[in-house]
């Protein structure tokens, strides 16, 4: 939900700022159309820096690998019980 928010208010100000060089007129109006067109590409490239930053400090976790170890052959061993052929070892 925080990211919401936080997404949420960055375009609320990208919007305001928008509006604002349009009523001063600072910056002429055939290149006030593409502050849109910047932001959303804007807002891409931060979330593709974000997904590779995740990538790049993924940390591993071993104990989790153990429990999804287990919860599997929990499963498969429920699935025996209940008479399906399970098609993986």
């Amino acid at each position: 939900m925080k990211h919401v928010v936080k997404i949420f208010s960055l375009l609320v100000a990208i919007s305001g700022l928008w509006i604002g060089l349009l009523q001063a007129s600072i910056i002429s109006q055939s290149h006030t159309w593409l502050l849109p067109i910047y932001s959303i590409v804007s807002l891409g490239c931060y979330g593709l820096l974000m997904v590779g930053v995740g990538l790049m400090r993924f940390p591993t976790c071993p104990q989790e690998a153990l429990l999804l170890q287990q919860d599997i052959a929990e499963a498969k061993d429920f699935l025996n019980q209940k008479g399906v052929d399970v098609g993986f070892a």
